[in-house]
């Protein structure tokens, strides 16, 4: 018998045991994204783009998918498929807002649709991060 605390869902039914160590995976997956939003929020780069193309977040995402056979059956699956499409969809959204701001440069609204679209983005991002975080900590898994 294994000593992993039971958590239980919303509705009071048991989830599947988790060891405390893919916990501390999660939290620490959340810390690098966390990371990368601090470089964005504190260097020349936007925050979308820190989270997408830094370091801490590169190694984050490998790490969800290194570690994501261990968390399935777990709460931690929810929070291990929030992060990855966090990451996947910014750089979706980085791409096409570059790409209309691009198409629309010449008449200089494109300027507009990039700093409007990175810093829109850049709030989703934060937004995730920080609520991912906050459920995990409730020990509650993500919505799907």
């Amino acid at each position: 018998m294994n000593n992993y605390p039971i958590v239980t869902d919303e509705n009071g039914v048991p989830r599947a045991p988790v060891p405390p160590s893919l916990v501390t995976v999660t939290r620490v997956v959340y810390a690098l994204h966390a990371l990368s939003i601090l470089i964005g929020v504190f260097t020349g780069a936007s925050i979308a783009t820190a989270f997408v193309f830094g370091w801490p977040s590169i190694i984050a995402v490998i790490i969800n998918y290194v570690e994501r056979s261990d968390v399935r059956g777990t709460y931690l699956d929810s929070h291990f498929s929030w992060q990855i499409r966090t990451f996947w969809y910014a750089l979706l959204w980085i791409v096409i807002v570059w790409i209309l701001g691009l198409a629309l440069a010449v008449f200089l609204i494109g300027f507009v649709i990039w700093i409007v679209g990175f810093v829109v983005l850049g709030i989703w991002v934060c937004y995730r991060i920080v609520y991912g975080w906050m459920r995990l900590s409730d020990g509650r898994p993500m919505p799907m």
